[in-house]
């Protein structure tokens, strides 16, 4: 049966999936914890849920082609932005099916992940998933804030526009300083960004790990939260604690 992914590619996919391989950590925390028996295959930044103890295909940029291709599975996971056009467009010209994932918001990832659980997994949405809308409507923002988020540094690098990351953090209250950049992740100077008119610095531990001692000090006489990366730009079962977790580290923030 042919069916068709977040991009319009239609994918073929057997009556019952048994062989899964992911290779973006959301996703194969989102299988792990819904259908464990059917994932025989992740990246190496696959560190969900813990204890995770399948074959390993190297990273999201750089899978190992022949390895996944040797799990025999029935379907590969992947996402746009995470995933690279070749290296999907390989896998498919080897005879193997692709899922491709594309989530920019938290809407998108909710209708997204149900999709894929049901026509790429074959299996029926799990309560977690229901738990996660629920958590996401039932939300009240926080106080209006301003932000910049910068996800790396040497060079610094920031949250642009149209992102999961800067939707999340909008229905919680937090307006991107930058969500009206060109760019998705613009890259800009350090200057700038303590001159932007932020009243906000959010600080992930991921993918560059900020912590108390790293990245707070560059941003003198503004407050700032460190908050978990995995919360802030992960789509899965962890959307379900993300809104409560998110909010009290927001509410943390202070200036170091």
């Amino acid at each position: 049966m042919t069916v068709v992914d977040d991009t319009g590619a239609p994918v073929p996919i057997p009556d019952r999936v048994r062989r899964i391989v992911s290779i973006v950590p959301s996703l194969t925390e989102t299988v792990a914890v819904t259908a464990p028996d059917l994932l025989v295959g992740a990246t190496d930044w696959c560190t969900h849920p813990a204890g995770l103890d399948v074959p390993r295909v190297r990273g999201t940029k750089n899978p190992d082609l022949e390895r996944i291709a040797e799990l025999r599975p029935d379907v590969v996971l992947g996402n746009t932005e995470e995933n690279r056009p070749a290296d999907v467009e390989a896998m498919r010209a080897a005879g193997i099916a692709v899922w491709m994932t594309e989530i920019r918001t938290v809407d998108e990832a909710l209708a997204s992940l149900r999709r894929m659980l049901a026509e790429a997994c074959r299996v029926p949405p799990p309560g977690w998933l229901d738990e996660a809308s629920a958590a996401w409507s039932d939300g009240t923002p926080g106080e209006p804030r301003s932000a910049v988020i910068p996800i790396w540094r040497r060079p610094w690098m920031v949250v642009g526009r149209d992102t999961f990351t800067g939707d999340v953090l909008s229905r919680l209250g937090v307006s991107n300083v930058y969500a009206g950049h060109a760019d998705r992740y613009p890259k800009i100077p350090l200057g700038e960004l303590n001159a932007s008119g932020a009243d906000l610095v959010v600080l992930p531990d991921e993918p560059y790990r900020f912590t108390a001692d790293d990245g707070p000090e560059s941003f003198p006489g503004i407050d700032v939260a460190l908050v978990n990366g995995r919360h802030l730009t992960w789509y899965g079962p962890s959307l379900v604690g993300a809104p409560a977790a998110l909010a009290r580290e927001l509410a943390a923030a202070r200036r170091y």
